[in-house]
């Protein structure tokens, strides 16, 4: 049986250097989950976690029984605020985020909708409900690997986006993190992000 593993088929989107570089991230199939607040204290985000997990790992299960197979890639977020001073001066509780997991672009509306109900009966996590299977497409986007703790990321963050206009380019849409490292078993200096912003061309 073949796995797939989507942080090498979609390489680009799982892997960067530690200077920003100019990108184009295809469109890929996510569970989502969205929500809002400072996510170190809401029980909102603590929730979307479990839901996130659970999904990803009930549809693993599920379709594995039917000879597919898939590696459960990484935690992703957006993050934003409807003014962005909240945002650049980490107001956390003024922010929102949707958090999300790569899934497989084989995975129906159908298979989703029966991996939730399997997941009610069997854990029930809380705000299940607010799961959505969803496309998402960064396209042409700025993107670095950052080494460190997440309260840490404002200066690479910076320097990202002052590369990105030298270059001719202006941020558009969501601010996205990849989260290459399990935080509860990695140091917070060795922690591996990938942060990223799409862009436009500036005519």
């Amino acid at each position: 049986m073949e796995k797939i593993d989507l942080k090498k088929h979609y390489k680009v989107a799982f892997s960067s250097k530690k200077q920003p570089q100019i990108v184009t991230i295809p469109a890929m199939q996510y569970v989502t989950f969205r929500g809002k607040g400072d996510p170190n204290r809401s029980i909102e985000f603590e929730n979307a976690m479990g839901v996130l997990y659970g999904m990803a790992y009930t549809l693993k299960f599920s379709l594995k029984e039917e000879g597919k197979d898939f590696v459960v890639a990484p935690l992703e977020g957006q993050w934003w605020a409807e003014d962005m001073k909240d945002f650049t001066e980490d107001n956390k509780d003024n922010w929102f985020w949707k958090v999300m997991i790569a899934l497989p672009d084989y995975i129906t509306e159908k298979e989703f909708k029966e991996a939730k109900a399997k997941l009610q009966i069997k854990k029930n996590p809380p705000m299940l409900e607010r799961a959505e299977l969803e496309t998402l497409e960064d396209g042409l986007s700025v993107q670095v690997l950052y080494l460190g703790p997440y309260a840490q990321e404002a200066a690479t963050i910076s320097a990202m986006h002052h590369f990105a206009e030298e270059q001719g380019y202006r941020l558009r849409g969501k601010h996205r993190e990849v989260y290459m490292s399990n935080p509860q078993r990695t140091a917070p200096e060795k922690l591996r992000t990938i942060i990223r912003h799409p862009l436009e061309k500036v005519e």
